[in-house]
């Protein structure tokens, strides 16, 4: 089955036929190629006929372009000028140059052009100086909570939220959870394999695996924690691994543009400004991290939690920071066209001094933008001077 992605979908059908190439990136796996799918079942249903739809998928052996301009002589071949085209082109930095023949294809009238990659330098570089201004960026997660139950039939929520936690929301976890559990590792250790060896270490030119793998699990076990690389590389040598401060910056900054980690930038609420150290890092799917360091959900489900937080509020198109406030921190601090949103996330405010100090810092705010405190707690809602209490479950499949 295909599972709907209506965030993903609906945009793609905002940008249809306009004069921009529509560039979906994300981390391997987490649903490209079939939301690519997905709006081609629309199209087809719209009444765009099956010859005026090109899609090829660039890993695919049946399609192999030595060069940008086999690619482009392909799809210009198939090209009538009377008909309208659209060309869907899937991980498109396997060609070499391929932003020569984007470029090419770009500039035809009757060509409505949608392109997906893994790799944030996809937009970096020649492709974004060609292409300047003339493309919007679609930015892909893994699947949310609300996404992941619709591919289940149980009503048992809190039981599925679990297995979220735990296992994280690749769309290729769902067939191998309904059938057998027990082969998710081996179908996430491909992932990995994948992300980590042919799009970090080949392209990065990179030979210390050891020294990778030990740096990315010191990070996916320090999810919510302020890190600076000093403080990884200190850790490292203590334990006989030698490394250096900037190999350390070099390799956060791999893992970056693979999608495998996010960085959160800290956030003065009352100077509304950026700080410029000790950010904190989120990863982009928990499955992996169970799989990487194994350990089960409920080990640290505080943060957790934080990361699923983290995580929806870019799906719900916010820019994401770490809030400052005194000596004291928000969770997050969401920003849009409207203004601000504060978040503290929690796993259980019953303790009357927890619940007191997770309130603090959204207090001290001075402001009057919506604060929620996100509680993994099932009680009911509740408002405490204008901070909202909420489920975090209910959080996740409402809109607030």
């Amino acid at each position: 089955m295909m599972i709907e992605r209506p965030i993903y979908l609906e945009e793609l059908k905002r940008w249809k036929d306009q004069n921009l190439i529509k560039v979906v990136t994300g981390i391997r796996r987490c649903g490209k190629s079939t939301l690519f799918d997905l709006f081609i079942t629309d199209l087809l249903k719209e009444g765009v006929q099956k010859e005026q739809i090109i899609k090829i998928n660039l890993e695919d052996p049946d399609y192999h372009f030595s060069n940008y301009m086999e690619l482009y002589q392909f799809i210009v071949n198939q090209l009538q000028e009377e008909k309208k085209y659209y060309v869907f082109l899937d991980e498109v930095q396997n060609v070499v140059d391929f932003q020569k023949a984007v470029d090419g294809l770009y500039i035809k009238k009757n060509v409505d052009l949608y392109i997906t990659g893994s790799n944030a330098y996809l937009l970096s570089g020649e492709l974004a100086t060609l292409l300047s201004g003339r493309y919007v960026e679609i930015k892909m997660l893994p699947l949310s909570f609300k996404e992941f139950v619709s591919a289940f039939e149980s009503n048992n929520i809190s039981m599925l939220f679990l297995d979220y936690m735990q296992y994280g929301g690749m769309p290729g976890n769902i067939p191998i959870l309904k059938k057998n559990p027990n082969d998710l590792d081996q179908y996430l250790d491909g992932i990995f394999s994948t992300v980590v060896y042919k799009d970090i270490m080949s392209r990065k030119q990179i030979t210390d695996k050891s020294l990778l793998e030990n740096i990315l699990k010191f990070l996916f076990d320090s999810i919510g924690s302020p890190i600076s690389t000093k403080k990884i590389s200190d850790t490292l040598t203590s334990k006989g691994i030698s490394t250096s401060n900037h190999t350390v910056e070099n390799y956060i900054t791999a893992f970056v543009e693979s999608f495998l980690i996010y960085k959160a930038e800290r956030f003065d609420v009352k100077g509304k400004n950026l700080l410029v150290r000790d950010y904190k890092y989120y990863l982009v799917d928990t499955g992996l991290r169970s799989y990487l360091l194994g350990k089960k959900a409920d080990s640290d489900m505080g943060h957790i939690l934080e990361n699923i937080v983290y995580l929806e509020l870019l799906r719900r198109g916010y820019k994401v920071y770490v809030g400052k406030v005194d000596d004291l921190e928000i969770d997050f601090v969401a920003q849009n066209r409207e203004g601000l949103k504060y978040y503290q996330v929690a796993l259980s405010v019953r303790d009357e001094i927890v619940l007191e100090r997770e309130l603090k810092s959204l207090r001290k705010t001075g402001d009057f933008y919506p604060k929620y405190l996100l509680v993994y707690d099932m009680d009911l809602a509740a408002d405490y001077d204008g901070i909202k209490k909420i489920n975090i479950i209910e959080w996740l499949l409402g809109s607030e």
